[in-house]
């Protein structure tokens, strides 16, 4: 199927050829992306990479790739939410499934793996601290995959329980349900991972029930979140990215997981005492050069 191509103002491309917000170029990514939110925490895996052959920053758009264990890697931060989730989903599908010299889609597309490396808040007492957990299942308190059309892979009678438990506001964006990729899902399993259901939301004070000066509309937010359950399985976590990376993924063909340090328990009001070390541990954990092996990387 031959592809009009793209405008100047859909496909932006910087005078040097990369990717309007990333600044990337084609060929400057791995099959293989781990995702982290805070650019800071891009060092912090590739500090166990053995060459680092790319190193780009722009805004909050920090990429570095090279090789682990002889596989090319590449890590990138994404900033905080699903807003940005978009933009660098978007952009990195772009990287290697649109030709940058034409401004057409290939005929061939790329399937990328992508492994978010992310920190949440455990809403179950039984959550440890410092505990890692992989989402099986992402609900999106957010908008993004609303705005695009052939989302058949939702779980449609999931969000509908979820709406009437929590008599969700027509003020508010209409929840959504998509699962996490199963290939790589059987891949971080338990002992190691515990698998759950995460609650993706646009903010991390209100939007996740949390009150410092001003009250909420609904007090009752996070008790309602811990009680739902659908098919015997209860929401586990917060944070506010999956929703957008695993909807996003399914919609350009991608494979995605999530994985969450619990570094706070919000039934119990618990912070993780060592934060920088649980996240490094999960870091090294996401390494597993078997895992790689498996990614084909």
């Amino acid at each position: 199927m031959k592809h009009k191509p793209f405008s100047p103002s859909e496909l932006i491309l910087n005078e040097d050829g990369s990717i309007y917000h990333l600044h990337l170029k084609p060929g400057d990514i791995a099959s293989t992306i781990i995702t982290v939110g805070d650019p800071d925490r891009v060092s912090n895996v590739s500090k166990y990479f053995e060459t680092i052959e790319v190193s780009v920053h722009k805004r909050e758009f920090k990429t570095h790739t090279g090789t682990y264990n002889g596989k090319r890697l590449t890590v990138i931060s994404t900033g905080i939410g699903t807003d940005n989730i978009d933009i660098v989903m978007n952009e990195l599908d772009a990287l290697v499934n649109i030709d940058f010299e034409t401004k057409t889609v290939k005929e061939s597309l790329t399937q990328l793996n992508l492994i978010r490396i992310g920190t949440s808040g455990g809403i179950q007492p039984d959550i440890e601290l410092d505990s890692f957990l992989v989402s099986e299942t992402a609900i999106g308190l957010d908008s993004l995959l609303h705005f695009y059309g052939e989302t058949d892979f939702l779980d449609t009678p999931f969000s509908e329980a979820f709406i009437a438990h929590m008599n969700w506001s027509l003020l508010k964006s209409s929840p959504y349900v998509v699962a996490a990729d199963e290939t790589l899902l059987r891949l971080f399993s338990e002992p190691t991972f515990r698998s759950g259901i995460t609650a993706t939301n646009v903010g991390f004070y209100g939007p996740q029930g949390r009150v410092l000066r001003y009250k909420l509309e609904n007090a009752e937010l996070n008790d309602k979140l811990q009680s739902f359950q659908y098919n015997d399985k209860k929401i586990t976590n917060l944070e506010m990215e999956t929703s957008g990376i695993y909807g996003m993924a399914k919609l350009l063909g991608h494979r995605a997981i999530s994985l969450n340090a619990i570094l706070a328990n919000r039934a119990n009001g618990n912070f993780s005492s060592d934060p920088q070390q649980t996240i490094d541990t999960l870091i090294q954990k996401t390494l597993d050069p078997n895992i790689l092996t498996c990614l084909g990387t």
